[in-house]
């Protein structure tokens, strides 16, 4: 039921579009063998079904399939409207808590999706943009998106839709056929649908607003019978009881003129820009969002609920509920009441989507709780922006005062939790922390410390410990720093590299926590060492607990990630890897960090008086490499291996974070001196310290020798001036260091894409990486 993005092209109106005649059934029943067949006037058209099935030996199986047919243009020849296609699917396997979701779009979806992007209806991200342009412009769908393999077939004269391995037909005894084939997975669906109610109206009588705000008509056959077979991991299991929901939509939109691309291309950047943002804030405005139930009784009752919202509004598009009756009887509600209780938060996509909801329609007399049958029902796909949640429930309550059962579908679309990189960061920003607090608690109960501090058989360590001082004295100046926020990108690092060799992030969501605690031991020690002030936009930690405790609570931090490793899902020769790579980013960063503290400020009287600056770059670039580069590289190659990335991925991987990280240090000498945003740290705090950084040493071989040693005796006077200091900034600005020492980070971080960019497959992962690095690049914190 979500209506398709990347291969949609929703237009600016720029010339008059006519709205061809629909063959809606304004009055009367619903003729089904009009009105399944795919209607040539429509620019948006979907055939869906849902289902539950009791397989032999009592296994539970739910499915949904969707078939989408899109207009992508009009044909310059006929003026006929051209399509592309698309199919979603998912097999629940109900008994084991799992969803095998399937996502498969026309080959002609990566050239429509540039189409798309070109014409300002990408993300709201210009990086995410980039990303995924460069994606698409290989000519490949980025997983899990599929390309349609085989005949994509749509018969005019009946309903038959032929979509490679999957297809839905009516049968000429009235039947529908549903097969659904998975080669990959083992996963499949093959089953006959015979219609037990006839086919209902939803909304005012048939009319419903779409994704995009096009008038849809709507109608649906709330119970079918369901025969055949389902296929799981490549075993087949026969059904025994089976039961079904069919539901049709199709309607007209805007289309794309058909304006030569040209035209825009003749406007310069900046207006270019302004119409794409205009378009895009019409686009958004007319956005639809909604929650659908669809449930089947055990009192042979069938309801629909479906309250629609313009998302970005917050108003209602529509709020409708159909009740039909044992013996198909239709009413229809418009006061239903969807209320969230309980949410689950994805650590793929970071968004959050309720799993338990209280439903009540007060004129139909409706009152029911219904509860996921489990929460990870997510289905990720760029058809949707990027997910949506589709799932099976259990519904519970009272109709008109009789308490009632049944199983049924809902689905969760169009509320994006993020529209930029931004957001998607305090979205990882917040999993970590609730990561991190679920593994150091501030006020630790037994079995807590235990984990933090000894093991089942060590309970005797834990004797005589007063856990509460525990918690105060060696947890809470850890917690102090975490709490605060932060980009935790080290966390995404760790994470989004099993994805990207095709492994399963989901069996390792607790490493979340590993990253940031790592960094922030870091940052608690370096502080202190440091003298620091300020951390996160708050007192540091030493200034709050006392330098004694923070160090040790520092340390302590490194260690504290031992129970997060212990994993079920990693072979005892990769967890050697794994903790062999953690303790090369320790050595590593360690290492860095004392030549830091010892500085650079021995070299410079020898570079002062020669104006050759190249040692001085290199001994700072090795610093930053050690310090935040290899540790980086390290989580990447721990996330890669878990994964089962091979050898050359694992090894690009933990490259391009090296890279990154190094680039990331860079970027932090150049805000040092320009600033970051929300004064997270004093503003050239480096400068006040006397210390040479990377655009110091940069400007050491740009500026004339008198400069270079007024530069050099200021930064040794320790200036506490803000004029003096800023004279500096301005100094470095000035000569084009900073702006070098930019550039030099973005160099380093496309020459490292550059190698891992063939040997890892076009994904979703990969994009959200390629348009991180430029996130990095382009920070302002």
């Amino acid at each position: 039921m979500v209506a398709p993005s990347v291969q949609s092209s929703p237009v600016e109106r720029v010339e008059p579009v006519v709205e061809y005649p629909l063959d809606w059934p304004e009055e009367g029943p619903i003729n089904l063998s009009v009105h399944d067949r795919p209607h040539a006037s429509s620019t948006t058209e979907w055939w869906y079904v849902n289902g539950h099935c009791v397989a032999e030996h009592g296994r539970r199986f739910s499915f949904f399939a969707a078939f989408f047919r899109q207009v992508k243009g009009r044909h310059p020849v006929t003026g006929a409207f051209e399509h592309v296609h698309s199919v979603t699917w998912a097999l629940y396997d109900v008994d084991g808590e799992h969803a095998y979701t399937v996502s498969k779009v026309d080959p002609q979806a990566p050239a429509e999706g540039l189409k798309r992007i070109k014409r300002g209806f990408g993300s709201a991200d210009v990086r995410l943009n980039r990303a995924m342009a460069e994606s698409l412009a290989k000519g490949r769908v980025p997983l899990p998106d599929r390309p349609i393999e085989g005949r994509i077939h749509v018969a005019t004269e009946r309903l038959a839709l032929d979509y490679g391995d999957d297809s839905y037909r009516r049968l000429d005894d009235g039947r529908y056929a549903l097969r659904l084939k998975d080669p990959k997975s083992g996963c499949g669906v093959e089953l006959d649908l015979t219609p037990k109610k006839a086919p209902v109206r939803h909304g005012a009588n048939g009319v419903v607003r779409g994704a995009h705000d096009e008038q849809m008509f709507y109608y649906f056959i709330p119970r079918n019978s369901a025969e055949g077979t389902i296929q799981l991991n490549g075993q087949r299991f026969a059904v025994t009881q089976g039961t079904a929901w069919y539901d049709h939509e199709f309607g007209v939109g805007e289309i794309y003129s058909g304006v030569e691309e040209s035209a825009e291309l003749a406007l310069d950047e900046e207006a270019r820009a302004a119409r794409h943002r205009a378009r895009r804030s019409e686009y958004q405005r007319k956005e639809v969002g909604w929650d659908w139930l669809s449930v089947q009784l055990d009192d042979g009752t069938d309801i629909s609920v479906y309250p629609l919202t313009y998302v970005y509004r917050g108003e209602s598009a529509g709020n409708w509920t159909v009740v039909s009756d044992a013996q198909g009887h239709r009413t229809v509600h418009k006061d239903a009441l969807f209320e969230h209780l309980e949410y689950w938060r994805s650590h793929q996509t970071f968004s959050t989507y309720p799993v338990s909801w209280h439903v009540r329609v007060p004129s139909a007399e409706l009152d029911v709780q219904v509860r996921a049958a489990f929460p990870d029902q997510e289905f990720i796909t760029l058809i949707s922006k990027p997910s949506f949640w589709e799932g099976r429930v259990e519904v519970n309550g009272t109709l008109r005062g009789k308490p009632i059962s049944g199983v049924g579908f809902v689905e969760r679309s169009g509320f994006a939790a993020y529209d930029d990189l931004n957001g998607f960061f305090e979205q990882v920003g917040q999993v970590v922390r609730s990561s991190v607090q679920e593994l150091v608690p501030l006020e630790p109960d037994y079995e807590a410390a235990r984990k933090l501090i000894a093991t089942r058989d060590n309970d005797r360590y834990l004797q005589g410990i007063d856990l509460a001082q525990y918690g105060r004295t060696h947890l809470a100046p850890i917690r102090e720093i975490v709490d605060r926020g932060g980009k935790s990108w080290r966390s995404y690092a760790a994470i989004t590299c099993c994805d990207i060799v095709g492994g399963d992030s989901r069996h390792f969501i607790r490493w979340l926590a590993m990253p940031e605690l790592l960094h922030v031991g870091s940052l608690i020690v370096d502080d202190v060492q440091d003298r620091s002030d300020t951390r996160r936009g708050k007192p540091t930690a030493h200034l709050m607990y006392g330098e004694a405790q923070a160090i040790n609570s520092g340390t302590a931090a490194y260690f504290l990630i031992w129970p997060l490793l212990q994993s079920d899902h990693v072979s005892d020769r990769d967890k050697l890897r794994i903790y062999d790579e953690y303790f090369y980013g320790m050595r590593a960063g360690h290492a860095g960090q004392a030549i830091d503290l010892d500085g650079f400020d021995a070299l410079m009287d020898e570079v002062v008086e020669s104006g050759d600056a190249e040692l001085l770059v290199e001994r700072v670039l090795g610093v930053h490499r050690l310090k935040t580069g290899a540790p980086a590289g390290c989580l990447a190659r721990m996330g890669a291996i878990g994964g089962g990335g091979t050898d050359e991925q694992v090894y690009a991987l933990g490259y391009f974070f090296e890279e990154l990280g190094l680039s990331f240090q860079i970027i932090d000498d150049v805000l040092n001196l320009r600033g970051f945003k929300g004064n997270l740290k004093s503003r050239a705090e480096d400068v006040r310290q006397g210390k040479v950084t990377l655009p110091v040493a940069k400007a050491m071989g740009l500026l004339d020798v008198q400069e270079r040693r007024w530069l050099r005796d200021t930064l040794r006077s320790l200036p506490e001036d803000d004029d003096i200091v800023m004279s500096v900034v301005h100094k470095l600005e000035a000569c084009g260091a900073v702006d070098r020492c930019a550039e030099m980070a973005r160099e380093h971080v496309e020459s490292a894409w550059k190698q891992l960019d063939p040997l890892v497959e076009e994904s979703m992962s990969k994009v959200m990486l390629r348009a991180f690095g430029w996130y990095l690049l382009e920070r302002h914190y």
